[in-house]
């Protein structure tokens, strides 16, 4: 796994600076190329037909302004030394779905976190990251609404559950892990034994075949509140990443997350990369 292409979501929210300077230092750092998508709406495009009158053209307009202060952020930040990158606008509704047919064709995405206190103008649904993510199955790293984060992490906690969306996880945090000073894997509940006669496969040996050595934390029993307990584990070993799967299932039309993915992505205080 390599990064060769990574895209970051804006939007017309402040918290957009600290992603896009995050997913800048990433791309250069990885050699990738950076793409900067604009996916966020104050209007459905139903409310651009004529029956909705004055009130339809004065949210647009509105969209337009927020859309040109944010594109006057995105050109900011590239006139830095290692800034290059593209810009895109999302021109659909809903924007979920054309962000998730971008974002299929990206090594990594940052994404944001929902900030709960943003306001009754929230231009991008609450469940934007679990959507895109449940839609893509790409790797994403998830930025907290609120504080200042390295973008080149030095300790990353792995939180491993034997499966699908955990292994992706970790194969889509390789790059990170193999330049990390120091890796922890958390898990809880010893995986079976495999019915295996001979050398088994396991992320222990995985991992060193990819040149990372780790630390492994393992106890006994799975506690019912694992979502606060990881994140409280993570800030003990001064980590700045968490590696974790992304669960949940599908419900007529809706994602429905998992208990554990629900609180990390609520109360999370530092990134979280995550694959569904």
């Amino acid at each position: 796994m390599v990064y060769k292409q990574v895209l970051v979501h804006m939007d017309a929210q402040a918290r957009s600076a600290a992603r896009l300077n995050i997913a800048r230092q990433l791309a250069h750092a990885h050699g990738a190329v950076l793409d900067a998508l604009y996916a966020a709406s104050l209007v459905p495009s139903a409310m651009s037909y004529p029956e909705f009158g004055e009130h339809a053209s004065s949210l647009l307009r509105r969209e337009l302004q927020r859309s040109a202060e944010a594109r006057a952020v995105f050109e900011r930040e590239m006139r830095k030394p290692d800034g290059d990158a593209t810009w895109s606008e999302i021109s659909v509704f809903p924007l979920l779905q054309g962000f998730a047919g971008q974002a299929l064709f990206a090594d990594l995405l940052v994404l944001g976190q929902h900030d709960p206190g943003a306001g009754p103008e929230l231009d991008v649904p609450p469940d934007f990251v679990e959507g895109v993510l449940a839609a893509t199955g790409r790797p994403a790293l998830v930025v907290p609404y609120t504080g200042d984060f390295e973008a080149l992490p030095r300790r990353i906690a792995i939180a491993w559950k034997p499966g699908r969306e955990a292994m992706r996880a970790v194969a889509g945090a390789l790059p990170l892990l193999q330049r990390a000073e120091r890796v922890d894997v958390l898990c809880w509940a010893p995986e079976p034994a495999p019915a295996v006669q001979g050398p088994r496969l396991d992320l222990r040996g995985w991992l060193r075949l990819h040149g990372v050595s780790v630390q492994w934390h393992e106890d006994p029993t799975e506690p019912a509140d694992l979502g606060e307990l990881l994140l409280s584990r993570a800030c003990d070993l001064s980590a700045d990443l968490l590696v974790m799967g992304c669960y949940g299932h599908a419900r007529m039309r809706e994602w429905v997350l998992g208990g554990v993915s629900r609180t990390v992505l609520q109360s999370m205080t530092l990134p979280v990369l995550m694959s569904h």
